[in-house]
Formats: structure tokens, C-alpha cells, sequence
């Protein structure tokens, strides 16, 4: 039996996947002594006990975050406010191999000692309990260690989309349809059995 999904079109499950969208968040972690933090909105509630929340957090394998998370077990989703717009583009637009994402934004520790960043309209400081390997990312499934609501509002992509700068959303678009394809290379190569692996090349 083939591996691989059929195509579907996007006008037919587009009105229902978009209502599954989380809201922005700046996804850190520390692994020894290097820090990191990516955007990412696939992130959604794992458990009905509200005073032992889990969360599902979707990272991809090309990303430099998976492998910080990877090798230390660690996370903090820093959901951001809207007036944190332009963490967008020094989060989200550049990769950690290339800058020091942190050089010029404060943040303070939690119990994983991943970055938790002022402003934000809350964090969940996380520890991975289990990991799924998606071919082209990881969902990790994570218990939270720590949680404060400290905000009034929280930020979608739907509401931060138009209030980028053209030449930002231009590069957002250029991201997200290169990541797309190496998406179809890669999301059939499941090993469900295999333990998560560190991936080295990507952006």
C-alpha cells in the first residue's frame, strides 16, 4: 500500500483546517549553553485536566530549534501580544546557525531554562515527555512545568498577515514556499519506531 496521501484541494478543507490555527508564538529552548527561539502557530492543547496541561508543538526537522529541543528535552511557548510584531521578523525570518537571535532581546528563565520573553501575553515553560517523527517535523508532546497569563490580548497570524511590511510578508511568502517543498520531499519518511533523530542541513 502507498505511503504516500492523495492530493487534496485546498477549497474543500481550507475552511475547516483554518479554524485549527493557533495563535503566534515564539517557540525557545536552550540546549547547553546555546539559546534559540522560532515562530510557529502548530501548536495545540494535549490533555483535559487543566491543572496538568499538555501541549502538541509541531517543529520542523529543517528548523534549528529541532535540534536544541531534540538533544535537551526542553521548551517554553512565549504567545505573543500584538504589539511583539516585530518578533516576527527576528524570530521567524532567520535562522539561529547564522545570528544570535537573542543578542538583542531580553528574556528571563524558567525551570528548563528556556527563554521567556517580556511582553509576551503569556508563557508555558514545557518539558518534551514524547516525540513523534512526522518525516518532515516532530511533534513533541510536552507536560508544562510552569504557566503565567501576564497579558490582555494575543496575537493570530490572521490579525498580524496585513500589518506586516510588504518586503516581510514578501520573504514570509519565499519561507514558507521553499519550506513547502522540502515538505513534500520529506513527509512520507516515517520511522515510527525510531527515536528523534538530529537533522543538520536546512535553513
Amino acid at each position: 500500500m502507498s505511503t504516500r496521501a492523495p492530493d487534496i484541494d485546498p477549497a474543500d478543507c481550507g475552511p475547516m483546517l483554518a479554524g485549527l490555527t493557533a495563535p503566534l508564538a515564539a517557540v525557545s529552548t536552550r540546549s547547553a549553553d546555546s539559546v534559540n527561539a522560532q515562530i510557529a502557530v502548530a501548536i495545540t492543547s494535549a490533555s483535559i485536566v487543566l491543572h496538568r496541561p499538555r501541549l502538541i508543538v509541531q517543529i520542523y526537522r529543517t528548523n534549528h530549534s529541532h535540534d536544541l529541543i531534540a538533544n535537551s528535552g526542553v521548551l517554553a511557548v512565549n504567545f505573543l501580544s500584538p504589539d511583539q510584531l516585530p518578533l516576527i521578523w527576528e524570530l521567524g525570518m532567520q535562522s539561529g546557525r547564522d545570528v544570535d537571535k537573542f543578542e538583542h532581546i531580553p528574556y528571563s528563565t524558567g525551570p528548563t531554562g528556556s527563554p521567556l520573553i517580556p511582553g509576551s501575553f503569556g508563557y508555558l515553560d514545557c518539558r518534551v515527555v514524547n516525540a513523534m517523527d512526522g518525516g518532515d517535523m516532530t511533534a513533541f508532546l510536552v507536560e508544562v512545568l510552569t504557566a503565567q497569563t501576564v497579558g490582555h490580548e494575543r496575537m493570530t497570524w490572521r490579525d498580524a498577515r496585513p500589518r506586516l511590511p510588504q518586503n516581510w510578508a514578501d520573504e514570509w511568502d519565499r519561507k514558507i514556499a521553499s519550506e513547502m517543498n522540502i515538505s513534500l520531499d520529506t513527509m512520507g519518511a516515517i520511522n515510527p519506531s525510531a527515536r528523534v533523530e538530529q537533522t543538520r542541513s536546512g535553513p
